[in-house]
């Protein structure tokens, strides 16, 4: 009792008798107790303590390293550490700026200036292409874990938002003709339209609740999967992210919008032509698992014809164009390499 209230031990004696000087002296010894118990409870309550960071000095500091006339470091090592080339990377800085005012320099609440735009856009290029935590950015860019965490979610939502029309889309029939004419070009494959299969990201921070949902007995840890159609070039016209990692790719199909423009009617027109028979769509490249339907062109899991066999060498060739792509991907940007920290299925989309 004395070691958790001290201020116990200090209690006055008082008088036997009932005079005047009794009552003055409880009222003085309740005064001093009730003071006594404010301060330990001021002194115990925990506050934060406030990190005074050189905002300025780190915008300098990254200036002088990627973007004044003499840089310290080149070019390519620029494009080593941000996965892309300075004048893209200053292209995104004026896009996301001009579309989002978050990433425009302003007065936080205490009438000081923000962070800069280049340093939110460089914190966020640094955590997709490293993966490493929000944190790693506090002593270069002077910017706290949960402003780079912030960085993060506006970078990926703006992105999104301004590039998705334009690169993250179906395509057109002018689009659609392209496709044809690279792939004949490259592969010998008249009317196809790209390569389709599934991957898994591992997801570390998944709930106890939920693990039996993205586990799957191939997988040592529970699983995001991402259905993806990439072209020759690597571009991934589409992309269905989300479901569970115990499912097949059947599963993950049944799902997907990849057909939602057929079933409304909304889809190009785009016919093709092979040994004089005109074919009314393009076809898709799949691996065995996937049903057997018009759109989709399988190789022959036991050939023994000259033509099958070269068919299938064929046809592993261009299937090489999707594995390709998740692997660029997965190499290019570190985030999607490293297990997931996102603690919800939303929470980081």
């Amino acid at each position: 009792m004395d070691s958790k209230f001290p201020f116990l031990s200090t209690l006055p004696d008082f008088p036997d008798d009932g005079d005047a000087s009794s009552s003055d002296s409880s009222l003085v010894f309740f005064q001093n107790l009730i003071q006594q118990a404010e301060l330990l409870d001021t002194a115990s309550s925990s506050k934060k303590n406030y990190v005074r960071r050189d905002r300025v000095g780190g915008h300098e500091t990254l200036m002088a390293d990627y973007f004044d006339e003499n840089p310290k470091f080149s070019e390519d090592t620029f494009r080593h550490r941000f996965r892309m080339s300075k004048s893209l990377f200053l292209k995104i800085v004026s896009d996301v700026e001009a579309y989002d005012e978050w990433f425009q320099e302003g007065l936080d609440g205490r009438m000081k200036k923000s962070f800069t735009p280049l340093q939110k856009v460089t914190s966020a290029i640094k955590q997709l292409a490293t993966g490493n935590p929000p944190d790693e950015g506090d002593e270069y860019l002077n910017m706290s874990e949960r402003t780079s965490r912030e960085c993060l979610e506006y970078f990926c939502e703006t992105v999104c938002k301004r590039y998705g029309g334009e690169f993250l889309r179906r395509p057109t029939s002018h689009d659609i003709a392209l496709l044809y004419q690279a792939h004949e070009d490259r592969h010998h494959l008249p009317g196809m339209l790209g390569s389709l299969d599934c991957t898994h990201f591992v997801w570390r921070m998944c709930p106890t609740e939920l693990r039996g949902q993205y586990m799957r007995g191939d997988h040592q840890y529970p699983t995001v999967m991402l259905e993806a159609v990439a072209s020759q070039d690597l571009w991934i016209w589409h992309a269905f992210c989300g479901p569970a990692g115990s499912q097949n790719d059947i599963n993950v199909l049944q799902q997907s919008p990849l057909f939602l423009a057929q079933r409304n009617g909304t889809a190009p027109n785009c016919p093709f032509q092979v040994n004089n028979h005109l074919y009314k769509r393009g076809y898709y490249l799949t691996d065995g698992i996937y049903p057997t339907w018009s759109v989709f062109v399988k190789s022959f899991p036991y050939p023994h014809d000259p033509n099958e066999k070269k068919f299938k060498r064929q046809h592993e060739a261009a299937r090489k164009d999707v594995e390709r792509a998740f692997g660029v991907l997965k190499s290019k940007w570190g985030i999607l390499n490293r297990p997931m920290r996102s603690k919800t299925t939303t929470e980081g989309r």
